[in-house]
Formats: C-alpha cells, structure tokens, sequence
C-alpha cells in the first residue's frame, strides 16, 4: 500500500470551483493507484461565511468573554464544513470516499484548548477505510483528548494535522497545496522579483516562518524533520508546477564565479507592526522586571543588552502593557513606534564573509536608516521604519541575487 498524504488550505476549499480542482488531483492520484488521505481546513479566509474567524464571531458577538473549550468546538466545524462538502463532491465524481473528523481519525491531544498539541495517532480507522478502497478525507486543525474533549491546534493547524498523520502513517512525502507555486525567495505582494525555490531545509523554512514569511505551520516542520518526511509545497490551480520540496538536504549551494563565494542565501522574510523600545538601566535593576514581562505574555525580540542600556523590539500590541511596567519602576525609555524587521535566512550564515557588509552597503544605497540588528547561525535581522520596510526587502534581496 502505498499511501500519499495531501493538504488543501482554505483558499483551495474555498468555492465549488476549487474543490473541483481538488477532485481532479486526487482523481489523477487514483487513476495512479495510490491510496490518498486528504486532509483540509476550513473554506475559506477572514471575511468568507464558514472561515475559522467567522465562526469565532459569531460567539464573540453574543460573548467577548467565550470559553476556549466552546470556541474550540466552534472552531472546529470550519474543517468538518468543507471535509464533508468535498467528500460528496468525491463521490459524485464516482470515487468512494469517507470523512473523518480529527477524532474519528485517532489524533489525540494533550488538552489545551485553542493551542494544542498532538501527543498521539491511532490510524486503525484510516487504514480500515484505506483497505476498502476510499479516499480518506480528515479535518485538519483539530483532535480530541482521551476523555473526549475537542480541541483545536492553533493558527495553521491544518499543516500540523497533515504532517503528523503522514508520519504516523510512515509517508515518505506529505503534499501541502496552497494559492501559490511554492515558497517563495520573499513576499511576491511586496518583492515582485521573488522567485519560487525549487528545494530549501527543514532549519531555513523554519526561520523564515519565525521570522515572519507565511509559508508552513513551524510545528509542522518540526515533525516532518523528526520523522524524515520530504514535504512539498504546490499550487492547487497549477498542479503541474514542481513546487518546493522541504526536507534535510538543500542541493541549492553553487559558486558565484565574480565574487569566488558560495550562495547559502535562501530569502528575505520580514514582520511589520513591531516597536522599538531603548531602555536606561543598569542590569540588576531591568533583570528584576524580567519575570514581570514575561509573566504579561510579552515576548522580547532583537534583544541588544548592555550595562547601561537594553534595546529591544516587541510586537506593537504590546506596547501598552510594556510601557505600564517600565513606567511603574520609574524607568527612563523611549519609544520608536512604526517600525518593521527584514530578515536574511542562509545557512551556515555565520561561516560566510561579508554578510553583514553587504546588508549594510545595500542599505545604505537606498538611503535606508538601520536602527538594530541581531543575529544567528542562519538569520541576520534588520530593524528599520516601517516605511523603508519594502525598499529594504528589495535592496537586500537584490543585493544577494535571490531573484
């Protein structure tokens, strides 16, 4: 039995239309004789009648206090919509074909509503409608607690779902189908000469999506890593496009003939509506508020610390709660609102000469003030205004001949 595991995204459910493209892959996939598990999320995005967020509101708009337990059993009808509806769809097109929802599909979960993580699968159930020749359709994003509990696994859960089943099921390869030919070098909305990658590794997709590229759920790479998985990345309405394959090794390292160097550039992610906060203290004095941040869910970022002052950037929704603590020690800050983090992701980034320069005198060029920088073995991050934000992408991308 050889079994592919495939995921259709919100935007590939979204309208009859799409899901009878969907039909049509999984129909070639059968006409291949291959056993197919589809897994899907909810039709549509913010805005669309049966999308996650919609469903939220309509308990936020009776309730702005709902309980996570009933959010998440709300949620998870967004998956079990379109899980159902393709399922038909399936079966008019003549291909026998069952839906399951994440519990019937065996994943458990350890319980945490809104956020959970997947501790276990039991794919009896799979393998029994697999043996009688069905496409398996499953809900991705959600599962259910061994006291039966429903719970859902966060934003981008679908992915997660897809990944873990592929490795329960012991899947070489899990497809991930989206509105797009694959990952991208940057945003193509605000770098047009982005370039889809033909392969990239598990640590470069996961930086990007840390750092702010929406290409796949980080969990969801992490399984893929620990379970040896290749995932490809496809588009729903070009299915014939190669995609991107994720997986240990990147066969994408070649030699610039000018400059006598290897290329481990991979893209530019980036994060917009971020803050910059310098604060005047010695290190004992901020080291004792620490826990107080952290205990107020705010997380630091591009931290620089040093004895007299630490500058750091946090998300600007958490500017009030941030500043509500420095003010309530008396300490001297200041604010730099309005400002965005572009981010290069290589690999081996420390071991090759030159990168920080070269930001540096891209930058520079397009008259771009940089304000921070931090980085990694695999990132180097550059904190700018938020106005310069697509000028600076364009400039390093362009600079590293990404395109």
């Amino acid at each position: 039995m050889t079994i592919v595991v495939q995921k259709f995204g919100g935007t590939s459910v979204e309208s009859n239309e799409k899901m009878q493209q969907v039909c049509n892959i999984i129909k070639d996939y059968k006409d291949k004789g291959l056993d197919l598990v589809v897994v899907v999320s909810a039709m549509g995005r913010k805005g669309a009648p049966y999308a996650t967020d919609t469903l939220i509101n309509l308990c936020k708009g009776v309730n702005d206090d709902s309980s996570k337990r009933e959010l998440d059993l709300i949620m998870s009808c967004g998956e079990i919509i379109s899980g159902t509806i393709l399922t038909n769809m399936l079966k008019g097109y003549g291909i026998d074909a069952v839906f399951l929802t994440g519990s019937q599909a065996g994943i458990y979960t350890d319980g945490n509503f809104s956020d959970s993580r997947i501790v276990d699968i039991k794919p009896e159930r799979i393998y029994k409608e697999l043996g009688e020749g069905k496409v398996v359709i499953i809900a991705g994003f959600q599962g259910t607690t061994e006291s039966g509990e429903v719970t859902t696994l966060g934003r981008g859960g679908s992915d997660t779902s897809a990944v873990a089943i592929g490795k329960a099921l012991e899947c070489k390869n899990v497809e991930i189908y989206t509105d797009v030919d694959g990952i991208m070098t940057a945003d193509p909305r605000v770098e047009p000469e982005a370039k889809v990658l033909d392969y990239i590794n598990y640590e470069e997709v996961f930086q990007m999506a840390d750092k702010g590229a929406k290409v796949i759920h980080p969990r969801a790479v992490e399984i893929a890593k620990s379970g040896a998985i290749t995932l490809n990345i496809k588009n729903t309405l070009n299915p014939s496009h190669p995609g991107t394959k994720i997986s240990g090794m990147s066969p994408k390292f070649e030699v610039n003939k000018e400059e006598k160097s290897i290329n481990t550039m991979t893209a530019v992610a980036h994060t917009s509506g971020v803050a910059q906060i310098k604060v005047k203290s010695r290190e004992d004095i901020f080291t004792d508020i620490m826990d107080e941040i952290e205990t107020n869910g705010i997380s630091l970022d591009m931290i620089n610390f040093f004895i007299e002052e630490k500058a750091f950037v946090i998300d600007h929704d958490k500017l009030n709660s941030l500043t509500e603590i420095l003010k309530a020690h008396k300490l001297d800050y200041k604010v730099k609102e309005n400002c965005a983090k572009v981010t290069l992701i290589g690999s081996k980034m420390t071991g090759t000469p030159g990168v920080m320069a070269k930001i540096v005198r891209a930058l520079s060029k397009a008259k771009i003030n940089l304000l921070q920088t931090s980085d990694s073995n695999m990132t180097i991050s550059c904190l700018v205004e938020e106005k310069d934000m697509k000028n600076a992408i364009h400039a390093i991308h362009e600079e590293f001949k990404l395109n």
